[in-house]
């Protein structure tokens, strides 16, 4: 009976799933768009490069529909896109470089050696040769030596002579401690000497021996014991007078673990995985190496300021604030990036404190070990924002401004990632740029009259490429090509290779010279006659007011021949910091495609950009602190408000769906939001971010051990008796970013809730980030279901 019941449900499922693609009115079908992203679509050129002479574009390319893409060159002088051959690839310079501050030399490494070129003959000369791998070349002393990591430690080599020096002697060996003389040993020792006159005699030879030898004999390099912890990150000052490396512990926190049920072994197999937010986190330790003195510096961290500053939302726990000062400890941080100055033996540290509130720019004598304050920037929300660092705890982008004197960097101060500089001798800061606009990239020209930057300027979802004076002024737009534009400057920085897209077109290879308002040369055509035999919508993007009166960027799709008082489906980018509200093609390829086919079908779609999304400052960042599904969530009850008023939607047949954070939003708006969304799919959906990952979720919430409220006022599985609207719930089961456990957890509390109108569909092989087409199609004919089913 079990058998024929499983058999009957089977069937009934797939009529209905042919039944709806019956009834689907666009000339797409689900299982079209979610096919192979090469042979549907295409392969859009990427990972964009200049050979070292500036007269080839290289980038990766599949325009063959092969099994995987391939290494392209544009040449410049053929005007040809020709494949790259093997022989030409093993050639290629390694991606880790440095060039000579003449620009005339190029140290880089290939196949595990040391190779220097000269950029103006264009002629390489191989320095090693061995079977170990060295890393991180960089020229030093007046460009008269290389320096370079090999096994942990640093080295130089003599470009004139070839003479290889090692400069450090870090060892992660744990010695074994002396045994330790009790005071009865002690005693019996000195018994002995005082004794026998021929162990006084050996005693004192010894003595001597050992103090010749120390007299005669080179100093030893000194050896830096790290014992458990890992040593990377090295680097020697231009002078060659220290070297700064990082010591890092990994910490002792509880991983989870990954059940894959579906293997080539047909056991179940487990995979190790992240740990959950609060676990004990790895630590890092920045040491300086005084190479001339043979010694170790260490850094005074005390010389930063505000390490007792406490946050403000411990105000909502008032028996865990200090009764006084003695109680009050110094945050932990750690140094995450240095900055050596060419001229003189000074380097600049940015810090940030590990509850992430707080990133300092200090400036470093290494002779001493102190510490000076160039900038601190405090936010009691969390640090982040473009060229600050975010979710990579980088500490940002920076660099030597033209003077030598002073660095510039990114900072959120004005409310929007702009550039500053600062003086390291008179600590003044300049603001470089300023605007309701963020710069998200910026470098200075090769002859330092200049700033080149990227930045969405004219509006939040489309970024152009500028130039302007080193010392601030007008930002002068050099691309003109609405969209978005990813820039790759030539060596000689007179061309620009551009990867331009719009919000209906797929990212394309251009060419432009670089000078503002110049033409650019489109070289590449990626798109397949299939995917363009489709007249593709171009989103309209629009704006709308908020409850709180801030706006609201979103795109939009409508059918050709709306339905009075019709249907609308809202969806829900997923976080980490994104926005998909912008005007060029969107990572969500395969949404853009299905909304194209939800408006083909008459559903009205909506796409916010809602607070936490990327590109409008930080306040729109900062905009879900301690409250995740708060003004998040009550953004897109706004829109489905601003579809009813201004697009005849029905406020009783608006659905929304979205993964991961998307699916978050969507379970807290079904389970808090009955009256306004009818139903919902949450995909690879966050139920409870007490089970997430520390480094994303202790910056919004902070941990669930020191502030319990975000929480618990964020997690959708507190809100599950809430649900009275249509659920759908899809995840992998090998998802290790948000785990199977997450969902299963929440299909409990459903259970034990009564609640009968939710499902939930498995894909054994599946992570977070689908690949199967067979498992998108799936899970977007159930998702089209739900939505003819509950809002037709």
């Amino acid at each position: 009976m079990k058998k024929l019941l499983t058999i009957l449900l089977t069937a009934f499922v797939v009529n209905a799933f042919a039944q709806i693609e019956k009834n689907n009115r666009s000339s797409l079908s689900i299982a079209q768009i979610m096919q192979d992203e090469a042979k549907w679509i295409g392969t859009s050129p990427s990972d964009i490069r200049w050979s070292d002479s500036g007269n080839k574009i290289y980038f990766d390319w599949n325009p063959d529909q092969d099994t995987l893409s391939s290494l392209y060159a544009y040449s410049l002088t053929t005007k040809k896109i020709e494949k790259v051959s093997l022989e030409e690839k093993q050639q290629f310079p390694g991606r880790v470089s440095d060039v000579s501050s003449d620009d005339s030399k190029k140290v880089f490494v290939r196949g595990g050696n040391i190779i220097l070129k000269d950029l103006k003959k264009g002629t390489e000369k191989q320095l090693t040769s061995w079977l170990e791998r060295v890393s991180s070349p960089e020229f030093v002393m007046n460009d008269s030596k290389i320096a370079f990591t090999m096994e942990s430690n640093l080295f130089t080599i003599d470009i004139a002579s070839g003479m290889i020096s090692q400069i450090t002697n870090f060892t992660t060996e744990n010695k074994r401690p002396e045994p330790r003389k009790s005071e009865q040993d002690k005693w019996l020792e000195q018994q002995q000497k005082d004794l026998f006159v021929v162990l006084k005699e050996r005693d004192a030879k010894n003595k001597a021996r050992e103090n010749q030898r120390k007299a005669e004999e080179t100093e030893k390099l000194l050896e830096i014991n790290t014992g458990k912890k890992r040593v990377n990150r090295i680097s020697m000052s231009p002078s060659g007078n220290f070297v700064s490396y990082m010591i890092m512990d990994r910490g002792n926190s509880k991983n989870t673990s990954v059940t894959h049920f579906v293997t080539e072994s047909g056991y179940t197999e487990e995979q190790n995985a992240r740990a959950k937010v609060g676990a004990e986190e790895g630590s890092t330790e920045m040491g300086i190496f005084d190479v001339k003195n043979n010694k170790t510096i260490s850094i005074d961290k005390s010389q930063i300021p505000g390490l007792k500053d406490l946050p403000d939302y411990l105000g909502d726990y008032p028996q865990r604030m200090p009764k006084d000062s003695s109680e009050m400890k110094d945050r932990a941080v750690n140094i995450t990036g240095i900055l050596w100055n060419e001229n003189e033996d000074l380097a600049v540290l940015t810090v940030l404190s590990i509850d992430n509130k707080d990133r300092w720019i200090m400036l470093l004598d290494p002779a001493t070990g102190n510490l000076e304050l160039l900038d601190r920037q405090r936010d009691e929300a969390w640090i982040g924002g473009p060229g600050i660092g975010g979710w990579s705890f980088s500490g940002g982008t920076m660099g030597w401004m033209p003077d030598g004197k002073s660095v510039w960097f990114h900072s959120e101060a004005s409310g929007y990632s702009h550039l500053y500089a600062v003086d390291i001798h008179s600590k003044k800061k300049t603001q470089l740029t300023s605007g309701k606009f963020e710069v998200s990239s910026a470098s200075i020209s090769r002859d330092k009259k200049r700033f080149y930057l990227t930045a969405n300027k004219v509006h939040p979802g489309v970024t152009h490429f500028y130039q302007m004076p080193v010392w601030g002024g007008e930002l002068t737009q050099i691309t003109s090509m609405e969209g978005g534009n990813e820039v790759t400057l030539s060596p000689d920085e007179k061309y620009l290779a551009i990867r331009h897209s719009t919000g209906n077109k797929p990212w394309e290879l251009y060419l432009q010279a670089n000078k503002a308002g110049a033409a650019a040369e489109q070289l590449t055509h990626s798109t397949t006659k299939e995917f363009n035999a489709y007249p593709w919508r171009m989103p309209e993007y629009i704006t709308f007011k908020a409850a709180d009166g801030a706006e609201v960027y979103a795109r939009l799709y409508r059918p050709e021949s709306q339905e009075k008082q019709g249907p609308a489906v809202i969806f829900v980018h997923g976080a980490g910091y994104l926005q998909n509200a912008h005007k060029w093609w969107s990572d969500y390829y395969h949404e853009y495609q299905f909304h194209n086919i939800l408006a083909d079908n008459g559903y009205t779609v909506l796409d916010i950009d809602y607070r936490g999304s990327a590109g409008y400052g930080r306040d729109w960042r900062t905009g879900i602190y301690r409250h995740m599904g708060g003004l998040d969530l009550s953004d897109h009850v706004d829109g489905a408000k601003m579809l009813v008023d201004k697009y005849d939607v029905s406020p009783g047949r608006i659905g929304l769906y979205g993964g991961s954070y998307g699916g978050f939003i969507t379970l807290m708006a079904m389970f808090n939001k009955p009256d306004v969304f009818t139903a919902g799919a949450g995909l690879r959906s966050v139920t409870d971010w007490a089970h997430y990952n520390h480094g994303y979720t202790s910056n919004i919430l902070n941990t669930p051990v020191e502030d319990s409220i975000a929480y618990a006022q964020s997690s959708p599985i507190n809100f599950a008796d809430g649900l009275q609207g249509a659920l759908l719930m899809c995840h992998g089961m090998v998802d290790d970013n948000v785990q199977f456990q997450d969902i299963i957890r929440l299909t409990q509390r459903l259970i034990e809730l009564g609640k009968e109108n939710w499902e939930l569909a498995v894909y054994p092989v599946e992570r977070h980030g689908f690949v199967e087409p067979s498992s998108w199609t799936d899970e977007y004919k159930r998702i089209f279901k739900l939505f003819e089913d509950n809002l037709k």
